[in-house]
């Protein structure tokens, strides 16, 4: 477990090269950050500045080396590295609101894209005309999409927005692939196609995430809830009402065992063995060491400018984390046996935490 920080700045997300030794992240404005790891240390060897709006998705391609960025000012960029500089590509999205959130397909020869403009936009190249095109998913999304994870396969899309629903659609692009074989999901895949539409109590999806095997799905929504769609059972919903804040990220580390993270500052583990068996297993969190001490001067003066306060108050938290965790992303290990995931938050640090099966 390793805690590092980037600034006072919230990283609002980040995403990691294929050998883990660079991350890009963004400081909740219009920039990428990109740092090199020097021992144990984070340097800042790019800045990608081409958006005019903040930054609200970053993926990075680990067989290609591209990365995809998207902001608010409704345009995403695909980056190639020559030269060791990195050139941006303008994608056509053709959308009229902010760009919410972005991800590579597994195969990396397309990309997905949420949007306020209640659209996923999928998008691939076409070499004929060197650009990247989109195709639109819009029916029957009536609210902004705010998360989206791909299946192994490489076809199916699942999506969670803020009108409390999560979806799977069908991604296939036939200029570009080959037909697909039938899933548990469905056997009927032409583009936009809707293969599983499941509603929540009255909470926005905040995180949506495929098992390793593609057969269940888990997304988290503001109601303090987890949810598991089981699609080898009959796509059976599993629900467990947690007693924590909000969940925001929700990851798989094996077929079974699932990983949450939100307001409340730290991870938990959760585990899937079966419809109506999802269970709380417990904190992944290392508490804080609270260690009082004599303040001296130049801390009451600190305190005096920081806090308006002379005390030496103790106002930590009891987590690593001193806010929110915007995201989780794996750093080691494949989708079906993760060792070690990160996480990022509002307070400016990432934390990767070390996982034992």
């Amino acid at each position: 477990m390793s805690l590092y920080s980037f600034g006072l700045d919230p990283v609002s997300c980040h995403a990691w090269n294929k050998d883990r030794t660079q991350i890009a992240i963004s400081p909740n404005n219009t920039e990428v950050h990109i740092y090199q790891k020097s021992g144990k240390e984070w340097t800042k060897i790019h800045e990608l500045t081409q958006h005019s709006g903040r930054i609200t998705g970053i993926d990075w391609a680990p067989i290609s080396n591209r990365i995809v960025t998207c902001a608010s000012d409704r345009n995403a960029y695909v980056w190639t590295l020559k030269d060791r500089v990195w050139k941006p590509t303008l994608v056509l999205l053709r959308i009229n609101r902010a760009a919410t959130c972005v991800k590579w397909s597994p195969l990396e020869n397309k990309f997905a894209l949420g949007s306020g403009a209640r659209i996923i936009s999928v998008c691939y190249f076409e070499k004929e005309n060197d650009w990247w095109l989109s195709k639109h998913i819009k029916k029957p999304i009536r609210s902004t999409v705010l998360s989206l994870d791909w299946h192994p396969n490489n076809i199916l899309l699942a999506a969670g927005s803020s009108d409390f629903q999560c979806r799977v659609f069908s991604g296939y692009i036939k200029d570009i692939e080959e037909k697909p074989g039938p899933t548990a999901w469905g056997s009927k895949m032409p583009f936009g196609e809707m293969l599983l539409e499941q509603g929540d109590d009255g909470g926005w999806v905040h995180s949506v995430c495929f098992s390793p095997s593609g057969n269940s799905l888990a997304w988290v929504s503001h109601s303090s809830t987890i949810l598991v769609t089981d699609a080898a059972n009959k796509k059976t919903v599993t629900q467990l009402k947690t007693e924590y804040l909000p969940l925001l990220a929700v990851l798989y580390l094996n077929e079974t065992e699932i990983v949450a993270a939100g307001h409340d500052c730290c991870p938990y583990q959760f585990s899937y063995t079966g419809p109506g068996s999802l269970k709380y297993i417990g904190k992944i969190d290392l508490p804080k060491q609270n260690s009082k001490v004599n303040m001296s001067a130049m801390q009451h003066f600190r305190n005096l400018d920081k806090r308006a306060t002379t005390e030496n108050e103790n106002t930590d938290l009891e987590t690593l984390h001193q806010n929110s965790i915007s995201q989780l992303c794996i750093v080691e290990g494949d989708r079906s046996k993760v060792t070690k995931f990160s996480s990022v938050g509002l307070d400016g640090d990432m934390v990767v935490w070390d996982f034992k099966h």
